[in-house]
């Protein structure tokens, strides 16, 4: 098995400057930013396999893209509530919550205890995530029922009104994913969108205005279960 400052130098050896500076943008501190494309880091991730010890090492390393292949060599059966507080208590960017999100704990059984507990958190990744896992719920398992469904869009209802740029993005992620499991859905989607549109809070207008812009262009077509947007190839197909 590969030893941690192997990785880390594998790491630097495909860093770009270009990447390095977008991780900056993202707050990452630069001494703690390589700068590696994150297909880069998927490949690297396959070629160590699985492994609990190595990735906490990776972890605590704190460079921004050793976390990220952490979370990708993560033993799932190594992992309970705990662990995963743990790691959102260092999370400092989007990226990085979200790859947790839909690396890891989508995988836990018990995934949506996260979303019930973090749906209105005063810590802006918390919140995030718990409407990151909605949407990551939803794209993954094809057969949740309407009432789950219900329950979400209760959750972005209640608590739409969330002026943090990163949050409300999740929440409108979560509401347009949402919008593209099937017709039933997508009706429910565009009614609380338009609901949200008629609220005299700013923050749930905004969610309401940009999840409409996309669930107004929805199709359904053949080769896919889930309605897809006219703005792609095989969505103009279905327009």
């Amino acid at each position: 098995m590969k030893s941690i400052n192997e990785i880390i130098a594998q790491l630097k050896q495909r860093s770009t400057e270009k990447y390095k500076m977008n991780v900056v943008r993202m707050g990452i501190p630069e001494n703690y930013s390589i700068g590696v494309p994150t297909s880069d880091i998927r490949n690297l991730g396959k070629s160590i396999g699985i492994s609990q010890e190595l990735a906490v090492e990776l972890w605590e390393t704190k460079y921004h893209e050793a976390r990220l292949l952490s979370i990708l060599i993560m033993d799932i059966r190594e992992i309970d509530h705990n662990i995963v507080e743990k790691l959102m208590d260092d999370v400092i960017s989007w990226d990085l919550c979200d790859h947790i999100c839909k690396n890891l704990i989508i995988n836990l059984d018990d995934y949506e205890d996260f979303i019930f507990n973090w749906c209105n958190e005063r810590k802006v990744y918390l919140k995030r995530a718990a409407y990151c896992l909605i949407s990551s719920s939803v794209i993954k398992f094809k057969n949740i029922d309407d009432e789950k469904i219900d329950n979400y869009l209760e959750l972005i209802k209640l608590y739409s009104d969330d002026s943090r740029l990163h949050v409300k993005k999740a929440i409108s992620w979560a509401l347009r994913e949402i919008g593209k499991m099937n017709h039933n859905s997508h009706e429910k989607a565009v009614l609380m969108a338009h609901d949200l549109c008629e609220s005299t809070d700013k923050n749930r207008t905004w969610v309401g205005k940009t999840s409409l812009k996309e669930l107004s262009r929805l199709v359904s077509i053949n080769e896919r279960k889930r309605l897809i947007s006219t703005n792609t190839k095989m969505g103009i197909k279905g327009s």
